[in-house]
């Protein structure tokens, strides 16, 4: 497949594009810098520039076979919603966008312990609610990951729908690995378009 990385120097699209590789698939890695990507190009690898705030930039890469791939983050708001907007405009085949559990959709089956997202996020909550539904509206599938770790992929990582989702809880991590394989093995057979999925650890 010809997949498009979204945030690929960051450190769960940096698992995404490697993952990726080594399952045979060609990758268009986009970051704002491409030289903080950590891995050579080659013919199966090509490091783009790329500002969702230049929706352009992102235009340029993404076409109508494309597959992608967002492992976007934000530290302030409007970043996350410019992004989906960006490459929803694009008009891809298919959209993996990377949320948080307890937020907009997955709110109400994490729980009351996930009260405490609003304060963790600010005014970035309502960005990363609406980057969500623009996706959503669009037919992409959005990943809701819990408290995300460094680590090895776990063995016995699965994805589930809202039905199945379990209390939030700060302390049940999941490694970015575990993500980074879910969100692969969602663009390699789709199970969830159009829907929130949680990627779990076991």
């Amino acid at each position: 497949m010809n997949l498009i990385i979204l945030a690929a120097s960051g450190r769960t699209g940096l698992a995404i594009t490697r993952r990726a590789l080594g399952r045979g698939h060609t990758v268009t890695a986009i970051a704002r810098d491409p030289e903080r990507i950590p891995l050579p190009g080659s013919a199966v690898l090509h490091k783009v520039a790329g500002n969702v705030n230049d929706p352009a930039s992102i235009a340029a890469v993404i076409n109508t076979d494309s597959v992608v791939l967002s492992a976007l983050g934000a530290d302030q708001a409007g970043v996350l919603l410019a992004g989906a907007k960006a490459v929803v405009s694009a008009g891809p085949r298919r959209i993996i966008w990377l949320g948080a559990y307890g937020t907009g959709k997955s709110a109400e089956v994490a729980g009351e312990a996930a009260s405490v997202i609003p304060k963790l996020l600010g005014d970035r909550l309502p960005d990363k609610i609406a980057a969500d539904d623009t996706v959503l509206a669009a037919g992409g599938t959005v990943f809701h990951a819990g408290v995300l770790a460094d680590g090895p992929e776990s063995p016995e990582w699965r994805t589930v729908g809202l039905e199945a989702g379990p209390p939030f809880d700060l302390a049940a991590t999941v490694t970015r690995e575990s993500v980074a394989a879910a969100m692969l093995a969602e663009a390699e057979e789709p199970r969830f378009p159009g829907t929130v999925a949680l990627p779990l650890a076991n």
